[in-house]
């Protein structure tokens, strides 16, 4: 079968676990990116079968979270939910997000920024925004082949992460004045915690999906500043609950006024 760039594909050799778009060929590998996980991969030409996929509109994940906050509508009081800044190392996957921030109706500002570069340039970006919820996130990986999941050398981007939070914790020092989500897929969740994350991924190092850090976000966006929130059910929120994301209880960033 042919191949060729823009296809949609799964891989043989994993059971067709997995539906990747090809972003590139080089000879006879092929590059390619998760369709819905934050993932990219390389594999053999031959080990690819083209498949009919038809791209999300994440029409049911936006309705899924209207329903979550449609009491926010009915009553006396109006709402003023927390503002995001959300650094993405992939252009796509920044732009769904921003779309699914429209559709639910929240501000937030979008960068694409290599993940090597963040940490450099976050405090320029804080400052500037002021954001009340941050996102960092992108593309990573645990390597099993170069040892243990406790050492961060052993992942694609986890030490660019953890080195971005560092950087945005010296800007603001709380966990409550700024929220922090962090990682991708199979980051080192345990060192993004350490450094200050709120929300992390990976604990059972799996990948998670494109936007489950724009879901966290949201949630944490239209949580009580004045309550902490529930844990459990914002991470069971996401696609693949607590093996793909955790984090710590803490407030919300959202204030309450009346009358409406």
């Amino acid at each position: 079968m042919d191949i060729k760039v823009g296809d949609y594909v799964t891989r043989k050799s994993h059971n067709h676990d997995m539906v990747f778009r090809v972003i590139s060929i080089d000879s006879d590998i092929c590059y390619l990116k998760g369709a819905n996980v934050r993932l990219c991969a390389d594999s053999d030409i031959d080990d690819l079968v083209k498949v009919n996929y038809e791209v999300s509109d994440d029409s049911d994940e936006v309705e899924r979270f209207k329903e979550t906050t449609s009491k926010l509508e009915r009553d006396d009081y109006f709402y003023l939910p927390g503002k995001i800044l959300h650094i993405d190392g992939d252009t796509e996957y920044l732009d769904r997000c921003l779309k699914y921030y429209n559709n639910v109706s929240l501000m937030a500002m979008g960068i694409c920024e290599d993940e090597k570069d963040i940490a450099k340039n976050i405090r320029t970006y804080l400052e500037e925004y002021n954001p009340n919820i941050l996102v960092i996130t992108g593309h990573d990986a645990y390597y099993k082949k170069k040892g243990n999941e406790n050492d961060i050398s052993n992942y694609k981007n986890s030490i660019n992460f953890v080195n971005a939070v560092k950087e945005a914790r010296k800007f603001e020092k709380s966990h409550e004045k700024l929220i922090i989500i962090a990682g991708a897929c199979q980051s080192d969740y345990e060192e993004l915690i350490r450094a200050g994350a709120n929300f992390a991924s990976s604990p059972k190092r799996i990948n998670i999906h494109a936007l489950d850090p724009a879901i966290i976000a949201s949630r944490m966006s239209l949580s009580d500043i004045n309550k902490d929130i529930d844990l459990k059910d914002i991470i069971s929120s996401t696609k693949y609950g607590k093996d793909g994301i955790g984090g710590i209880i803490t407030k919300g960033t959202m204030y309450m006024g009346y009358p409406r």
